[in-house]
């Protein structure tokens, strides 16, 4: 544990146990997500959806990254992932990503995406609001990972057509934002 860190973060205002909570939360959403993000790509077949494997592998990459990069904040801060992947799970931030019951229909997988990506944009602007200007690391790690998600809800909401973004499908590394709490 990084006790001044927590000293540090506590003596700023910020709700320590809230922080810890919404982290753990968080990264539950993530690593679920990667998880079903494998089986969404999976069903994305046929010209409709080869056109979208790709961006949906790099979204699944991202996430499982982002899991990667949230646990040693969570453990800095005194917090810990729970023992039992079942109740990991059921704490997700975000509802499971599950596969539609139109399962190989490009359009019904391309909604469920682009949801949990609004669910992670929320999340991550709840502990950007929360610990701008008082915890500087937490606040850099989810800045970090809401800039990748909004990029994700911009890729699959384009797909919808929901109206151009300006963002581009990343060629070569993955993570570009979080790359950095990775090493």
């Amino acid at each position: 544990m990084a006790r001044v860190a927590q000293e540090m973060v506590k003596k700023a205002g910020v709700d320590l146990d809230l922080l810890i909570k919404l982290l753990v939360k968080n990264a539950s959403a993530e690593l679920t997500t990667f998880y079903y993000y494998t089986i969404l790509r999976v069903n994305l077949i046929g010209l409709e959806g080869e056109g979208i494997k790709e961006i949906a592998e790099t979204a699944r990459i991202e996430d499982r990254n982002h899991f990667e990069a949230l646990v040693p904040r969570i453990y800095e801060l005194g917090g810990e992932l729970p023992g039992d992947m079942k109740k990991f799970h059921d704490i997700s931030a975000c509802p499971p990503a599950s596969l539609p019951g139109k399962a190989n229909n490009a359009t019904e997988i391309l909604k469920v995406l682009v949801e949990a990506e609004r669910c992670a944009v929320r999340g991550y602007t709840e502990i950007c609001n929360m610990t701008a200007g008082k915890d500087h690391r937490t606040y850099d790690l989810a800045l970090a990972i809401l800039n990748e998600e909004i990029e994700h809800e911009s890729w699959f909401s384009e797909f919808l057509g929901e109206g151009p973004s300006g963002h581009f499908l990343r060629r070569g590394d993955t993570s570009p934002f979080v790359s950095k709490f990775l090493k």
